[in-house]
């Protein structure tokens, strides 16, 4: 038995049997041919350079068409790479010599190529490296069939051991027979943490080496309440854990007792508890657990796992689906946010050495105003369907909201003259998720409906910590003082202006907090589905006043320690007495 430890993303608890992926979700095995084989496994790599090359080249076309020339150049170096001579005379010999499957040769010379170009003193060729990988891929994909991934093939009931989980892969994992994951990198608001919670299944990020660690079919148990994944348990830790899994299931049950209730304190105070979707499959479950609504859906991942960019109609079907469905409750659109640990590989975005601070959200959208108010036209005509509300992703200042607004109304306009219907008074919002745009909100708060405060980013960019880097986790820390200063400044400049105040990053499902993000004025908070019955039995057994002064006191600290601490405290106060409260956030083993 092992036990590796490292930072609980969902909770609950998964025991089962391990699917092991690699870096590149490419497993490729070693298969002896024969000598005979060899001329055949020649016309097979031949026939997957040219099935490549003519992907390439389409999809190179329709970018050309999309979004111009300049942008579809990046293909043409993956178009030199699948013509190296060099590189096809040593796969062929690599057949001749080694009498393995060619999808092995190739791979390993790939991983020769990149070896080399990772280590030469040349930032150009070191940068191609991106290319040769991408390309590989491709490649290989080609060699085993176009439903290579694993994940699209899982029959039984696993739990994914990864070194990531790309939004692809996460975004197919919906219905599937994934049951737990755990990867070595990543932290609790990477998209993969976020993710697993609208999931529902227990995952545990951040372990550095749990794919070195454990090998396919081993059973694991994945302790998503405390960050632990044991390996191979023996048969009394196995018990414990299922007694626990029974306990946690059953605490969940009765949880849902709320669903039907209002977010409302005992002094009255109503609170909006909406909820965070990535996928209209989760509409179901956000409607079980008594969402008053959804107060971020993220769109972007409507446009993962496809080689072309949704066209308007679909996104407005998508949409129009989700918008029905919840009616008469708001949806929240938030506007295409790409970039940062979220990519589209057929868009070909920048590899960026600070992706987070790069060409994302926002500002891809203003750059590419024809992507952008395709969207923003299917957003419009959904708001036929239901109550909608748009809200724009990064905003840093006023000019970049400004610019947002007026794509807005040149999309209205375009609507208007078509004659096609939509909610004329749509309310409009901005994330606050940056330093700036927190220091601004006065001047913010004159364009828009309301704020949302995006906590996620806020954080990382306030405490100079990267969120989803595993090795400064601790740096990641809600609680710091200056998050909560920046709260409080964003609630006090709304409410000065009558603009509403709502979260929907991580930090609103932090069940320890909530009488923090409470008493510091929040109007709305969005938490991921599977959470809001525990947000809310809190909301409800505690008074606002009360609040109010458990925020004051958190704001006298120096430390954040010294605020959870305190914040702890107080949580065991207000709760004590609820029936529920033993097993509210459950307990590790």
């Amino acid at each position: 038995m092992k036990i590796l430890t490292g930072i609980a993303a969902a909770s609950g608890i998964a025991i089962g049997r391990a699917m092991l992926l690699d870096h590149e979700d490419m497993s490729v095995p070693a298969v002896p041919i024969t000598p005979d084989q060899v001329a055949g496994e020649v016309l097979r790599f031949e026939e997957a350079l040219t099935k490549t090359r003519n992907q390439i080249l389409k999809i190179q076309h329709q970018i050309t068409l999309e979004l111009g020339r300049e942008h579809a150049e990046i293909f043409d170096a993956h178009l030199m790479l699948l013509e190296d001579r060099t590189l096809i005379a040593e796969v062929i010999q690599g057949l001749k010599t080694q009498r393995l499957a060619v999808e092995y040769v190739f791979s390993q010379a790939l991983k020769k190529y990149s070896t080399v170009l990772s280590n030469v003193n040349d930032e150009y060729l070191r940068e191609r490296v991106a290319d040769v990988n991408d390309v590989s891929r491709r490649i290989l994909k080609n060699l085993m069939g176009e439903q290579t991934g694993r994940l699209d093939r899982i029959t039984e009931k696993v739990i994914v051991i990864a070194y990531d989980l790309s939004p692809s892969d996460t975004a197919t994992m919906h219905k599937k027979n994934v049951i737990g994951f755990a990867t070595d990198i990543g932290g609790r608001t990477s998209h993969t943490a976020i993710m697993a919670k609208s999931l529902e299944v227990p995952a545990v990020v951040g372990l550095e080496k749990i794919t070195q660690a454990v090998k396919d079919g081993d059973e694991v148990i994945i302790d998503g309440i405390s960050g632990k994944v044991i390996i191979n348990p023996d048969a009394s830790t196995r018990e414990t854990y299922e007694v626990e899994r029974e306990k946690y299931l059953a605490h969940g049950r009765e949880l849902l007792q709320f669903t039907g209730t209002p977010a409302v304190t005992l002094d009255k105070r109503l609170i909006g508890l909406m909820a965070n979707m990535e996928l209209p499959e989760e509409i179901a479950s956000i409607r079980a657990h008594g969402a008053a609504g959804i107060g971020l859906y993220r769109t972007e991942y409507l446009y993962l796992n496809r080689r072309t960019l949704p066209n308007e109609e679909e996104q407005f079907e998508s949409y129009k689906e989700v918008v029905s469905a919840m009616n008469p409750m708001p949806v929240t659109l938030r506007t295409l946010d790409l970039g940062g640990d979220k990519f589209l590989s057929h868009l070909e975005m920048p590899r960026e050495m600070n992706p987070f601070l790069g060409w994302r959200a926002i500002r891809f959208c203003l750059a590419m105003p024809e992507i952008f108010k395709a969207q923003l036209r299917a957003i419009l005509r959904a708001s036929a369907f239901g109550k909608v509300r748009v809200m724009y992703p990064l905003i840093s200042g006023l000019e970049e909201l400004m610019a947002a607004n007026a794509m807005l109304e040149q999309s209205k306009r375009d609507l208007i003259k078509k004659g096609i219907a939509f909610d004329p008074k749509i309310e409009i919002g901005a994330m606050i998720e940056i330093p700036s745009a927190a220091l601004t909100c006065d001047l913010l708060a004159k364009q828009v409906s309301f704020f949302s405060i995006g906590t996620n980013d806020l954080i990382q960019y306030a405490l100079a910590a990267d969120r989803v880097n595993e090795k400064i986790a601790y740096l990641y820390d809600p609680a710091h003082p200056a998050v909560l200063r920046l709260i409080k400044m964003i609630v006090d400049a709304g409410h000065q202006n009558k603009v509403k105040v709502c979260m929907c990053g991580e930090m609103a499902g932090d069940p320890e907090l909530t009488m923090i993000l409470l008493g510091l004025g929040l109007d709305e908070l969005s938490v991921s589905a599977v959470i809001l019955p525990e947000i809310k039995l809190i909301i409800r057994s505690v008074k606002f006043e009360n609040a109010r002064r458990i925020a004051r006191e958190a704001l006298k600290f120096s430390m954040g320690k010294d605020v959870m601490a305190y914040a702890r405290e107080e949580f065991k106060k207000a709760m004590k007495g609820q029936r529920l409260y033993e097993s509210l956030k459950g307990k590790s083993v």
